[in-house]
């Protein structure tokens, strides 16, 4: 049977709950901020194919995969389990560590033209568009998730793409700041983590604050603890270093 030609579909905000598909041909597609809650696919050839992600779950031919890769992960990356810090003390390493690598990150960033770090890699955030963002992070989960503030943000912090606007959150994802003015903005952002941790308590780390108050990111009327804000952040540092550190590959291929 002939399958129906439509190459080249986009579809964007749109809800596939419940959906079957039988005998389509996903070839060379790309999906972006895609929920594949509870889907089960069956008789399916894959090949060539990579996923990054949060991925609880994924059972491969009976096999969930997702500890082997964790581990792997972690061999790979021997500071990572730093990164799943339980008690203050922790979190002040993992905060220790994260200001290391990431003075490692920008000293590479540096030794290339700044134009290039306005560039993207297939799509992805250019590098000064990671800082921005890892601002917006930082502010967000501990300016607003640990310490109340209801408007943390700097107007040049960046939410995620699909964040739908919400009364003043800052989502100008065109702006163009020097490298400098980015990591001034980084570097900010990270003076309130640094504070936070390092008058943090094992006592105080499950201790709900009071609803958060306003709109903004996270969600008015949350109720939230710093264990729970400090690994959200510890996350997002963790994973757009390796991804910044990925695309840096890239652009130092191509070249001045």
């Amino acid at each position: 049977m002939d399958l129906e030609d439509q190459q080249g579909t986009e579809l964007e905000n749109v809800d596939l709950t419940g959906s079957r598909f039988t005998r389509v041909d996903f070839t060379g597609s790309t999906f972006r901020a895609v929920a594949l809650q509870d889907v089960v696919m069956r008789d399916v050839e894959v090949s060539g194919t990579t996923i990054d992600g949060e991925i609880e779950s994924l059972v491969v031919n009976g096999i969930d995969v997702v500890p082997l890769v964790e581990a792997e992960l972690d061999r790979r990356h021997p500071e990572r389990p730093l990164f799943r810090p339980t008690d203050a003390d922790g979190f002040r390493a993992a905060w220790d560590v994260n200001e290391r690598l990431w003075a490692d990150t920008v000293a590479r960033a540096r030794r290339l033209p700044e134009e290039r770090l306005h560039e993207s890699v297939r799509e992805e955030w250019s590098f000064v568009q990671t800082l921005r963002h890892l601002a917006f992070a930082s502010e967000s989960w501990v300016g607003r998730g640990v310490l109340g503030d209801p408007s943390p943000w700097h107007p040049l912090s960046l939410p995620w793409d699909q964040m739908e606007p919400r009364d003043g959150v800052p989502h100008d994802r065109d702006a163009r700041p020097s490298l400098d003015d980015a990591l001034a903005l980084r570097q900010e952002a990270m003076a309130l983590v640094r504070a936070v941790v390092d008058g943090l308590t094992d006592e105080q780390l499950d201790v709900p604050g009071e609803p958060l108050a306003g709109p903004g990111w996270p969600d008015e009327g949350e109720v939230l603890t710093p264990r729970q804000c400090l690994r959200v952040v510890l996350n997002e540092e963790w994973w757009h270093r390796r991804y910044a550190e990925r695309d840096l590959s890239v652009l130092e291929e191509r070249g001045a």
